[in-house]
């Protein structure tokens, strides 16, 4: 029984994955060439937004008007049990305390 070492992913990995040697030295033969400044240009609209896209660090997906860090003291026997029932739950801590608000907001509770 053979093993697979490699398995190539898709897209543009793949797409070199699966050349041989002297098809892959042909492909990248433009990379061999040393960067020559004369030949460069400015990044047009559509290569500007994807050199932006790249340079951007990875987030947490913004939902509604996004989200606002925020401090907040709980006592520890509360917090305890709080991050029990997350856990049977399976969502963290932030999603519990977000579920939370919106079931007293929505219940139209007021405060004691």
């Amino acid at each position: 029984m053979s093993r697979v070492l490699f398995r190539p992913k898709k897209g543009l990995v793949a797409k070199y994955a699966a050349l041989g040697p002297a098809a892959l030295r042909d492909a990248t033969r433009e990379f061999d060439e040393e960067m020559i400044v004369k030949s460069s240009r400015p990044l047009n609209d559509r290569e500007r937004g994807l050199w932006k896209k790249a340079r951007r660090k990875p987030g947490r997906p913004r939902r509604g008007a996004g989200a606002k860090v925020i401090s907040v003291s709980v006592e520890r026997g509360l917090l305890g049990r709080f991050d029990k029932l997350a856990k049977v739950l399976g969502v963290s801590r932030a999603a519990l305390i977000e579920r939370g608000l919106e079931a007293v907001l929505a219940g139209g509770s007021r405060p004691r």
